[in-house]
């Protein structure tokens, strides 16, 4: 589980309304040169709406937009060329499987009868026609550090780790939701007194600066509205944002910190039991619109292509098979270890994992599934979290990953992802994205990217949630165009065409500058037209990974 505030309305901003209103060589590719990448003017003009919505997939060289070079790769690189269909799982929460723009795109099961309560094709799981549900009909679930501390899991040291995170968390978002409790109120407030003042409800930045007064109430208001403008284009979209800040905070204290709090009692099962398989069902669709991480992952994968609705993947041919073992809360290493062999197993050739935790009291379960999808070549993108930290730092783990203590690795098919905003230059990483030389294998679009969220709708989400899917879409098109090569090759190949910068950029909570080639393995940004091209190369004998 990965927690992100929805806009970033705590801190500054908090403060002033309450003081206010209370190997072998590299090929060369055939691309521009770094050299030429470091002279490229920045990016001045705001975004075009449909550059917000399709940023992810613009080039950096054409656009000066840092993006995955998606459209080009589609332009000049693959044109009518189909490939070969790939099944990517998304495990993640449920999917919506009746979404405009996924409904075509489905992995199906057409060995498996709907609806009989049979297991016809015998793979151990009934009525798995789009994949499976190991959460039963849960949902809202603690973190793993709660349920270390309730179970006393792990030896004394992690729970004395659990107990400090879970008391160090519980007081923060406490803090943060009686600032907000405070804070929604007063912006409430004000936004009524600038509507009645200029008669509508919906009014700009200039109206609101234009208000002349000596009523010391409206000016109080004007200057809380005038405040909130630099967080969203509408003071509609900040309150919205506040109250899904509260919404979370809430959630997060109700259930996540909640260490009395059980969220598995409906599933049946014993979470901490691996022989314990008989459990879940064959729906993983998702259960409340709020379930919406699934659903929007999958559409950055794979949304349907070209049919005029929404959005567009970057991989078109896919089959997506939808895997429900991320509840609102951390996920158990059980669900995680058996949903990626559940993906292996029934076919898929990439497995998309947009979660992460701090805590795995049974990562030996997932370290021998991961092994296990090696060994049946499926490579595995995993998001390398939220928490603007440093991973190859021991204190900073990020479960699941492919080395222990910052080892060597011990399976050669865990591709993670950090995440970039749309501003080329010294903001290109987001400011949430966890970053490392040895645990951060490459970066890619994650910053406020348009895709699919259940009811057939689309909305904007950021997180490296996000950018792990785009890396996925550029491996799924790979093994479309590229049947032959191997979930190993495909991994080194989108590590060695990517896009670096020698340009310093700012990191981490304190907003240090770094050099942007440093805080990844590979030193680059995923990019589609390069990935294809050297992907040809390897596949005709032209070039040597």
């Amino acid at each position: 589980m990965t927690f992100n505030f929805s806009k970033p309305l705590i801190g500054l901003a908090v403060s002033s309304l309450l003081l206010a209103g209370c190997g072998a060589t590299a090929p060369v590719l055939v691309s521009t040169p770094v050299e030429n990448i470091d002279t490229l003017p920045l990016k001045v003009s705001q975004l075009s709406e449909t550059e917000k919505q399709t940023w992810g997939h613009k080039d950096l060289f054409l656009d000066t937009i840092p993006g995955m070079a998606v459209e080009k790769a589609y332009t000049e690189l693959i044109k009518n060329k189909k490939g070969d269909k790939v099944i990517v799982a998304v495990l993640d929460s449920g999917m919506d499987l009746k979404h405009e723009d996924l409904v075509n795109v489905l992995w199906t099961n057409t060995k498996e009868i709907p609806g009989n309560n049979k297991d016809d094709d015998n793979n151990g799981y009934v009525d798995d026609i789009h994949g499976y549900n190991f959460l039963g009909e849960s949902y809202n679930e603690q973190l793993e550090a709660a349920r270390v501390l309730k179970l006393k899991l792990g030896d004394a040291a992690m729970q004395a780790k659990a107990k400090a995170k879970i008391d160090a968390d519980t007081q923060k978002y406490m803090g943060y939701k009686s600032q907000l409790d405070q804070m929604y109120p007063v912006v409430q407030s004000a936004h009524e007194a600038i509507s009645k003042h200029l008669g509508k409800s919906d009014y700009t930045k200039k109206e609101v600066a234009a208000i002349k007064t000596e009523d010391q109430t409206l000016l109080q208001s004007q200057s809380i509205i005038g405040q909130m403008f630099q967080y969203g284009d509408s003071i509609t979209e900040v309150l919205e944002s506040l109250k899904d800040d509260i919404t979370q905070i809430t959630e997060m204290l109700n259930y996540n910190l909640n260490i009395d709090f059980d969220g598995r009692k409906p599933v049946g099962d014993n979470p901490y039991d691996i022989t314990d398989t008989k459990y879940g069902n064959g729906n993983p669709q998702n259960r409340v619109d709020t379930e919406s991480h699934g659903t929007h992952v999958a559409g950055i994968i794979g949304a349907q292509r070209g049919n005029g609705k929404g959005v567009d993947g970057v991989a078109n041919n896919v089959a997506l098979m939808s895997i429900r073992a991320v509840p609102n809360g951390d996920e158990y290493d059980k669900d995680i270890a058996l949903g990626i062999r559940y993906a292996v197993d029934n076919g898929a050739k990439i497995i998309n994992a947009s979660f992460g935790k701090a805590f795995s009291p049974n990562a030996q379960w997932v370290y021998d599934a991961l092994k296990y999808a090696a060994s049946k070549d499926v490579l595995f993108v995993h998001a390398a979290g939220n928490d603007s930290e440093n991973l190859d730092d021991p204190n900073n783990p990020n479960f699941p990953n492919d080395q222990v203590n910052n080892g060597a690795e011990f399976t050669d098919n865990v591709l993670t992802v950090g995440s970039l905003t749309s501003k080329y230059g010294s903001q290109m990483v987001s400011s949430f994205s966890n970053y490392g030389t040895i645990n951060v294998d490459v970066f890619a679009p994650g910053s406020e990217i348009y895709s699919t969220v259940p009811n057939s709708k689309y909305e904007y989400m950021g997180g490296t949630s996000m950018a792990a899917p785009g890396v996925a879409g550029i491996a799924a098109l790979i093994r479309s165009q590229y049947p032959k090569l191997t979930a190993v090759e495909v991994k080194k190949i989108i590590m060695q065409s990517g896009i670096t910068t020698k340009a310093k950029v700012v990191v981490g909570e304190d907003s240090k500058s770094t050099d942007f080639n440093k805080l990844s393995t590979s030193g680059k940004m995923a990019n589609a037209y390069n990935a294809l091209i050297l992907a040809d190369q390897v596949a005709t004998g032209k070039a040597k990974l």
